[in-house]
């Protein structure tokens, strides 16, 4: 295992549900690139004119914080407008064949129905995108004929981060305080307080089993 793509609605959506994981992948020597679809303009920050730019440069800092330098962002799509079109399959398997990677790391493409925490819709359409890019899309030359100069390219494992029913769990403890450098970088966002993030973490980690004081990230986890 080498390389690593994580592919996301949303500037901050990696770091909120994979920021340990990854920062733990980076230690183990694997090359772990970010594909973000969306520079996060319905979200919250002042001034609005100049959102995106600030939302871009807060992920930018965040994955630099988790050792993640290679961070792109799509042109053409809207937050809070996505769906699963063949635009977003083809340019997602565009970069599954440039960077060739072992490992892809994106949303889970079911969504959860809890009162008040419903999943973002964008992140079940990239999920699903996400999905169909690795397969068929990225191992079929016939699918989107524009990519015909790029070779294709077949992904071994597909995570799905924070499913309704994981079956797979990551005890980030020990690269907590990198998942919160990366989440304090995203100012202009609610919900990165420490507290609030190591009860959630903590929470996970519960229901995952782990011992008493553990936190942990979640994920489905589809190899082939």
């Amino acid at each position: 295992m080498t390389r690593a793509l994580a592919v996301f609605a949303h500037p901050d959506d990696v770091d909120f549900n994979a920021a340990g994981t990854i920062a733990q992948w980076i230690r183990e020597g694997i090359e772990v690139s970010y594909l973000v679809v969306t520079r996060g303009e319905a979200g919250q920050g002042e001034p609005r004119e100049t959102i995106q730019q600030l939302r871009e440069a807060e992920q930018r800092a965040a994955a630099a914080a988790v050792g993640v330098h290679d961070v792109e962002f799509l042109d053409g799509y809207s937050d809070g407008r996505l769906t699963v079109t063949l635009e977003l399959r083809r340019d997602i398997t565009r970069a599954i064949r440039l960077k060739r990677p072992r490992r892809v790391l994106t949303s889970s493409p079911v969504r959860t129905w809890r009162l008040l925490d419903a999943d973002h819709p964008d992140h079940a359409a990239v999920g699903e995108a996400t999905a169909c890019a690795v397969y068929p899309d990225a191992l079929n030359p016939y699918v989107h004929p524009e990519l015909a100069g790029l070779e294709t390219w077949s992904v071994p494992e597909i995570w799905f981060s924070e499913p309704p029913e994981p079956q797979h769990y990551v005890d980030i403890t020990d690269t907590f305080d990198l998942k919160l450098a990366a989440l304090a970088q995203h100012i202009s966002q609610p919900g990165t307080e420490a507290d609030s993030v190591r009860k959630r973490c903590a929470a996970i980690a519960d229901r995952g089993q782990l011992p008493p004081g553990r936190l942990a990230e979640s994920f489905t986890i589809v190899r082939r």
